[in-house]
């Protein structure tokens, strides 16, 4: 029998087992070039891995490595304890006698995952031992960890280079320890240079040889394989998978949490403990915390993923849902959206005013796909909320005026000075100023602003969430400034846009296009 028909027998005729999900953000993952978390960060996250995503276990810190990580266990320690989880909480440690076994027992721990040698090369190479010496200290470890009341799980560090290179090695190993208390075998791709047949070859392998002993295998991503590698350890008897949110991890990272999560459970029907609607949360709060940003198009948790663009695909979702598949957003705590560009077409435009409650005729309808087709073509990003302003600029005489408007105003910049904002702007016809200083022009404006609504109106001005500007490639000095800023207004998310030459005005057009759909 083929490998591939092997696979399909393996799918179809067996049960898929339960299969543990480790998260190594914390470990693996702040091995990410330019990533540090701090240790309070480091308790976030793990209180919303163990809480509210709900993973198996998580692997938070190498032992020994500085006084901030020993601050960090002990934290996420005693949270874990608290809550009954303490033994979901590993830590990395060495064959080093002692000394990591004390150090995970003074932060707390329960857990060592202990890192041996997967292959002859490393044993031979970076310790300068034999095998036999290498075993030998595997088995004091061992010996003083139980002593101590800790569990012990076993990585072979290299294990894919030691079963292309060794494998009498790797048996010789596992021979010499199936029997000891070691409660998981981690198999570790650590160079990322399997491929799905060759995991699928070297876990039959093992299974056969070594059938009552739970494996465990943690993918690398070099060949951008980690997730079809992971997916082919479990059809061929892995227990568990190591992952880590966002693939953060060495090199070119680890497998992603949310790209597991949904192939195992849309394609194999496979059964984890994942809360898969937390997936996004957990995503952005990474996200912030490791300062490095998901990619738009990134699977599951990318800002672009629930975007339909193509009018068509927005046609067919509308006539009974024929570009949806089982990843509905909704699913992962997000929603389905219809950007507006040049390839938009009208199916895709009566849903954004569908859903926002505007009712256009046919012939008004076209007349707004044209102007957005025109905004397209010159590459400006139209968003839901820029929709009322366009009908209203297409449609003037249908749509009342805008409430809010400004009237004018005033930003001074000078060198060891604190920026200075004179605002006059008109709410409902009634006008209104006021000056006010900021750590920046636009923070300046925002401030004499929120006088207004304060002092004026007895009215709470919404809080400024996040604030990103962008130019075209190129960097050109007279290149037009995107600036798109979120808001956030009691419960509500607002995201809006605004283009212009210069910053401070692009932000200022943003801010108005927010101040009107508050009023609407």
């Amino acid at each position: 029998m083929g490998t591939a028909e092997q696979i399909n027998h393996t799918s179809h005729h067996r049960t898929l087992p339960f299969v543990e999900i480790m998260d190594c953000t914390l470990r693996d993952g702040e091995q990410t070039s330019g990533v540090s978390f701090l240790p309070h960060e480091k308790l976030m996250i793990a209180r919303k891995l163990l809480k509210d995503v709900n993973v198996d276990r998580i692997e938070v810190a190498s032992a020994r490595v500085s006084e901030g990580e020993k601050d960090a266990v002990k934290m996420i320690c005693r949270y874990a304890q608290q809550i009954g989880k303490l033994d979901r909480v590993e830590v990395l440690g060495f064959v080093d006698g002692t000394a990591s076994i004390d150090w995970i027992c003074d932060c707390g721990g329960q857990v060592i995952n202990l890192l041996a040698k997967g292959s002859r090369k490393h044993c031979l190479h970076q310790l300068k031992k034999t095998p036999e010496e290498h075993i030998a200290d595997i088995k004091a470890s061992l010996n003083y960890a139980d002593q101590r009341g800790i569990a012990v799980n076993l990585y072979l560090e290299d294990w894919s280079g030691g079963m292309k290179e060794s494998p009498e090695y790797v048996y010789q190993l596992i021979d010499a320890l199936k029997d000891t208390k070691i409660k998981r075998f981690m198999l570790p791709d650590t160079l990322g240079v399997l491929n799905p047949l060759q995991v699928i070859e070297f876990f039959r392998k093992m299974r056969k040889r070594y059938p009552q002993l739970h494996f465990d295998f943690h993918a690398h991503n070099d060949y951008d394989l980690a997730v079809s590698n992971s997916l082919a350890a479990v059809l061929c008897g892995a227990k568990g998978l190591h992952v880590t949110v966002n693939g953060l991890g060495e090199r070119c990272g680890n497998a992603p949490l949310s790209s597991v999560q949904v192939i195992l459970k849309d394609q194999f029907e496979a059964k984890t403990s994942i809360q898969e609607d937390q997936l996004n949360a957990i995503s952005k709060m990474v996200e912030g915390y490791a300062g490095i940003s998901v990619s738009p198009n990134q699977p599951i948790v990318g800002d672009n993923v629930f975007t339909q663009v193509a009018g068509v695909h927005a046609d067919g979702d509308s006539k009974n849902n024929l570009y949806c598949n089982a990843l509905v957003p909704e699913r992962f705590g997000r929603k389905r959206e219809y950007a507006l560009g040049k390839n938009s077409g009208k199916a895709n435009i009566a849903r954004n005013l569908e859903e926002l409650g505007l009712e256009l005729t046919a012939e008004q309808t076209k007349l707004v796909t044209k102007r957005i087709t025109e905004l397209g073509d010159r590459k400006e990003i139209v968003t839901q909320e820029d929709l009322p302003f366009i009908v209203s600029d297409v449609l003037k005489h249908n749509v009342p005026e805008e409430k809010v408007k400004l009237v004018s105003y005033m930003v001074s910049l000078a060198y060891g000075l604190k920026p200075i904002a004179s605002v006059k702007v008109s709410i409902d016809g009634k006008q209104y100023e006021a000056d006010s200083t900021g750590d920046g022009q636009y923070d300046a404006f925002v401030k004499a602003l929120r006088k207004i609504y304060k002092d004026n109106l007895n009215r709470t001005f919404p809080l400024l969430d996040n604030y990103a500007v962008t130019i075209p490639p190129g960097g050109r000095t007279d290149a037009l400034v995107q600036t798109v800023i979120t808001w956030r207004n009691e419960d509500k998310i607002i995201r809006t846009r605004g283009l212009d030459a210069d910053q401070t005005e692009a932000a200022i057009k943003a801010t108005f296009k927010m101040l009107n759909i508050i009023e609407e």
